[in-house]
C-alpha cells in the first residue's frame, strides 16, 4: 500500500525481491482511502487492515451466515463477502481451530455414524391395515366400506358392507387374503 501511495520501494531490497514485488503489485489498486485487489476469479475485493480481520472472521464463522464451518468454508464466506488479505486461509483455519463452540461440538467421524442397513425387513403383503369407513347414506342398503391397505406396496382392497362387525372382516380376509 505504501508503494502505491508514494511510488517508492525500500532501497535495501534485492533485484529478486523487487521483481517479485512488481509482479504482485499489478493486481492491486489504490483508491483513497481503500486498497483493492483484482483476484484471479475476476472479482475486485477490498483489502482489509489487520485491525478488522478478527471482526470479519467472527461474522463469517460464528453468526447466522457462518454456522461454524471449518477454515476453508469460512475463508470462502469471507471472499464471497468481498474482502481479501494475503493470509486469509491461514487466519481462517487458525480462527476456526481456536473457536470454543467448534471445539465443544467436534466433527462427526465415520465411527460416529450409524450403519445404513435396514432395521426391519418387511416383505410385500406382510403388514396390513384394515378399517371401516362410514356410515354413509344407504344406497342399496350398503352403509359401510371395508378398506384393507398393504403398508409396503400401498395396495388397496375395498368392499361395501351392510354392517361393521367382526364377521364381515373375517369373511373379507378369507376371500381376498
Amino acid at each position: 500500500m505504501n508503494h502505491l501511495v508514494t511510488r517508492k520501494i525500500p532501497p535495501y531490497w534485492s533485484k529478486q525481491e523487487q521483481d517479485r514485488f512488481f509482479s504482485q503489485v499489478r493486481h492491486y489498486y489504490w483508491e483513497d482511502p481503500h486498497l483493492f485487489k483484482h483476484c484471479p476469479d475476476q472479482v475486485i475485493r477490498t483489502c482489509v487492515p489487520e485491525s478488522e480481520i478478527h471482526t470479519i472472521l467472527t461474522f463469517c464463522h460464528s453468526y447466522a451466515c457462518g454456522s461454524h464451518f471449518r477454515g476453508r468454508r469460512t475463508a470462502a464466506k469471507v471472499l464471497q463477502s468481498g474482502f481479501f488479505w494475503p493470509t486469509l486461509f491461514r487466519d481462517a483455519y487458525q480462527f476456526c481451530f481456536a473457536c470454543e463452540h467448534c471445539q465443544r461440538t467436534g466433527a462427526l467421524s465415520c465411527r460416529d455414524m450409524m450403519s445404513l442397513s435396514p432395521i426391519l425387513i418387511i416383505e410385500i403383503f406382510d403388514v396390513w391395515g384394515v378399517d371401516f369407513m362410514g356410515p354413509f347414506s344407504p344406497p342399496f342398503g350398503f352403509v359401510y366400506i371395508l378398506v384393507a391397505v398393504d403398508y409396503v406396496s400401498k395396495w388397496v382392497e375395498t368392499q361395501a358392507t351392510r354392517t361393521n362387525d367382526h364377521k364381515v372382516v373375517v369373511k373379507f380376509m378369507k376371500e381376498y387374503i
